[in-house]
């Protein structure tokens, strides 16, 4: 199930999202409050606007924006939302998105694509393995997106090793949707209540939120250990709830496929300026097709690499590599920049670490000081000066280290009131 599209030429594909782009600027100009203004006060018209590289004439969407005029970004009156989905904002309060009915089509679309990309077949069963309530976003276009695609879904949502293995064990779905660091949990508990998981019948894990891939596309110190115990397949998908679209890896593995006919991407570096493939930068994002909240050059925060050769899958469109790392979250730590997911991996080479938080504040002198919370079942100092050896060599930066029971950490990082796993807190 690939779309004629995906297959195109480049130059087809550009000549594609060109017409479409137009479209999406026409209706911003007719539906939407916020791009009115921005547009009319940059002064372009709706022929200043033709193609892709057009673009760089209209100035960044961030964040700030959204949540300050969340209600302008709005296209469509208020009675024809079928359902509000919030994220994460700058300011404190979370950013309302609403979703039409053609929204929500749209989103049941981009998951097939994403699923059939990583090899869900009309007839198999999945498990999700995350929220679909409290406004999230993506536990519902998992659920949308199989529905479409003519898969089984089994609900179980976050967390519960036993229920996990219960629904597994009992309706025998063949993937599973799921936080990568939850399924070493999942391992530890079937070891210790002898369940031979490798017999299971799992044959691939679609894993959100957590990185699979280095910057050169190799697997992380966590997909390893997860594939030294369980050898399965680990399909890296990423997406937004802004962009309401994802980029889902195929059998190649190498980064998450874009999808034409639903957004336009741009990879910028610090000064707003297009970065060559393979270099790092922010994504910014143009959304295609969208009735509800479009958005226009939308900056996401998240620092990637664009890869653009052919894949082995028979897509000719680009792929996306992990996010390493968020423009907010930068660390300076005497002299060295890092991001947490390169932290994460460093932690994850220790087998001895079942729960990690990191915590990054500032001292008296205005640096950063990064505190890791372990628990881990070694807690001698001579484990905490070989991590701290590990991450010197590693990442060139000697963290804090803090060993505290099971307990208090499970209640930070799987906060009930959370949607995700907290394992960064940014106390600056």
């Amino acid at each position: 199930m690939i779309p004629a599209i995906e297959k195109a030429s480049r130059a087809d594909i550009e000549h594609f999202q060109n017409e479409l782009l137009q479209k999406q600027i026409a209706y911003l100009m007719a539906h939407s409050p916020f791009y009115q203004r921005k547009l009319k006060a940059e002064n372009i018209q709706f022929d200043t606007i033709q193609c892709i590289t057009d673009l760089q004439k209209i100035s960044t969407t961030s964040k700030t924006d959204l949540q300050q005029f969340n209600d302008d970004f709005l296209c469509v009156p208020k009675q024809e939302i079928r359902d509000y989905s919030t994220t994460s904002g700058t300011l404190g309060d979370p950013v309302t998105f609403g979703l039409t009915d053609k929204d929500l089509d749209r989103l049941a679309y981009n998951e097939m694509l994403s699923f059939a990309c990583a090899g869900v077949q009309k007839g198999d069963l999945v498990q999700l393995m995350t929220t679909i309530d409290r406004r999230f976003m993506a536990g519902m276009a998992y659920f949308l997106g199989l529905r479409k695609l003519g898969a089984g879904i089994i609900r179980v949502g976050a967390g519960v090793p036993p229920l996990q293995w219960d629904s597994i064990l009992r309706y025998k779905p063949q993937f599973l949707i799921a936080v990568p660091s939850f399924i070493l949990k999942m391992i530890e508990y079937a070891e210790e209540n002898g369940i031979n998981y490798r017999e299971s019948g799992i044959k691939g894990i679609i894993c959100i939120g957590e990185a699979l891939r280095t910057a050169d596309l190799q697997p992380t110190l966590l997909a390893r250990r997860i594939q030294e115990k369980w050898p399965l397949a680990l399909y890296s998908t990423y997406a937004s709830t802004e962009m309401s679209a994802a980029f889902t890896e195929c059998e190649a593995f190498q980064g998450g496929h874009q999808h034409p006919e639903l957004i336009i991407t741009e990879i910028l570096d610090q000064n707003e300026q297009p970065v060559a493939d393979g270099e790092l930068g922010e994504l910014v994002i143009t959304t295609l097709g969208i009735e509800a909240m479009p958005l226009l050059r939308f900056k996401t925060g998240d620092l990637v690499r664009k890869h653009a050769e052919a894949c082995s899958c028979g897509r000719s469109t680009y792929r996306l590599g992990p996010v390493e790392g968020r423009k907010q979250q930068m660390i300076k730590y005497k002299g060295t920049t890092l991001y947490p997911p390169a932290m994460h991996d460093a932690v994850a080479h220790f087998k001895e670490v079942k729960l990690h938080l990191i915590e990054i504040s500032s001292n008296d002198i205005g640096t950063d000081e990064i505190l890791i919370r372990l628990y881990a079942t070694d807690e001698s100092e001579e484990f905490a000066a070989k991590l701290k050896d590990y991450f010197r060599a590693r990442l060139r930066v000697s963290p804090q280290i803090s060993f505290e029971p099971e307990s208090s950490l499970q209640q930070v990082i799987f906060n009930p009131l959370s949607r995700k796993p907290i394992t960064f807190i940014d106390n600056r």
